[in-house]
């Protein structure tokens, strides 16, 4: 009962396959994610660097700054983010579609340790005059934050942005932007201002000067920082005093920016170029193996099928070096049913029976095609393992794209082959590659 429903059941199970394959990528443009190289964005790789309190950058650490980070991202308006983990020390970040780029790098780089200290008027004076030459800044040296020289001649931290409950960008009277502020202890804050009454309150951001304007009054639960900021400044700062700051600084090690006409450019010629690569390679089968090429090819479709629909279900992110994993997997595709049909056709010459020479063919190939599967499975995994980036998403499509061509090639191709030969439609040694007459090699 088996043998006589049996192949009607396999092409009924592969409809339904194929079926829910299709549904699972479309439509392709919202199912499948695209990588910044083919829609554009901004690519970022960040060192974290140790600091006195942190001698040593743990997976915790880790965890910190990407929290940090994804609260700064989601202030921006970022969608799709990806943040990960790129080894012990680093974290890559992609951000698709950002309109300004710089703001957005530096978003990321910015430490946002808030400090409110108390100035003497002559540093405040001092301060204020090198603000306008860009002299008082922080600055790095080796991986170590060096504040500036009004920090260091000031009194000790008296206040911080982790005790700050949240931040807004705002304007003063006169229209400047600045930036409205909370404190969670109002009464803390209340104290201090009342003791330092009259004088210099310094406000410092990663350890460069902002302002230091006097204190007139008593301030509890809100005030304002008031400096030389622009409106994207105060934004920024603003969200990032909402996200935290960072537990250690961090220094961009690259910045990769793509632009969306770029980007979509890329993927045009890419896809172009990928069914020009198909196309040839369908032709190839049918010039070579004729029938047993054709059902071959319908294996391929059935395999780029699955492969789309992996994808999207896994909504993995599509990159330029994704789509040439892609079509070289489809050559490792192609390779096995290239073995399997050569050995297909020396079956045949020797003298065997179609059916004979079908089963001893994709059996006695079967070796050789696992083994150079396999190679290249346990290299694409080394790949991603280690990989970094477009590495990753080269690794990715390689990885499945040779575990699914061997499932196709052994699986797939092999009951097209069995439907045609079992139902007798085609019995003719010639239309499986191998001429009437066995070459004179094989006869000696």
């Amino acid at each position: 009962m088996w043998s006589k429903y049996k192949n009607l059941v396999k092409a009924a199970l592969l409809v339904v396959f194929v079926a829910l394959c299709v549904w699972a990528f479309t439509p392709l443009q919202q199912k499948i994610v695209l990588g910044l190289d083919l829609k554009g964005g901004v690519r970022v790789l960040l060192q974290l660097q140790t600091t006195k309190d942190v001698p040593s950058i743990t997976s915790q650490v880790q965890g910190q700054v990407m929290q940090v980070i994804d609260n700064r991202i989601n202030g921006l308006g970022v969608t799709e983010p990806q943040i990960s983990r790129s080894g012990n020390d680093r974290i890559l970040v992609e951000l698709p579609n950002v309109k300004n780029p710089d703001e957005a790098v530096q978003a990321l780089k910015d430490v946002a340790n808030l400090e409110f200290k108390i100035v003497p008027p002559q540093v405040a004076e001092r301060a204020y005059a090198d603000q306008q030459s860009g002299k008082d800044k922080s600055y790095i040296v080796g991986s170590v934050q060096k504040p500036c020289g009004a920090y260091l001649a000031s009194g000790a931290t008296i206040y911080s942005g982790a005790e700050l409950k949240g931040a807004q960008p705002a304007y003063d009277q006169s229209g400047r932007p600045q930036i409205d502020f909370q404190t969670k202890d109002s009464g803390k804050f209340d104290s201090l201002t009342r003791k330092y009454l009259h004088q210099n309150l310094g406000i410092f951001l990663d350890g460069s000067f902002v302002s230091a304007p006097v204190i007139q009054s008593p301030i509890g639960e809100s005030g304002e920082i008031t400096g030389n900021f622009t409106e994207d400044e105060v934004v920024r700062i603003a969200d990032e005093l909402n996200a935290g700051a960072l537990p250690v600084p961090v220094v961009v090690i690259s910045n990769d920016t793509i632009g969306p006409v770029l980007g979509q450019i890329d993927l045009v010629e890419s896809l172009r170029a990928a069914a020009l690569g198909l196309l040839l390679v369908l032709i190839f089968m049918i010039v070579m193996y004729r029938v047993p090429g054709l059902l071959a090819d319908l294996a391929l479709v059935v395999y780029v099928v699955a492969l789309l629909a992996l994808l999207a279900a896994a909504k993995a992110t599509l990159t330029l070096p994704g789509i040439a994993g892609f079509v070289l997997s489809i050559g490792m595709a192609v390779d096995a049913n290239v073995l399997i049909f050569e050995r297909l056709k020396e079956e045949l010459w020797a003298g065997k029976t179609l059916r004979a020479a079908v089963r001893t063919g994709f059996a006695r190939a079967f070796v050789t095609v696992f083994d150079s599967h396999v190679t290249t499975i346990v290299g694409a995994a080394v790949l991603f393992l280690l990989g970094t980036g477009t590495v990753k998403g080269f690794a990715y499509t390689l990885f499945w794209g040779t575990v699914f061509s061997l499932g196709t090639a052994v699986y797939i191709t092999r009951f097209f082959v069995d439907l045609v030969v079992d139902s007798n439609m085609v019995t003719s040694s010639a239309a499986y590659g191998a001429s009437p007459i066995e070459p004179k090699a094989s006869r000696a």
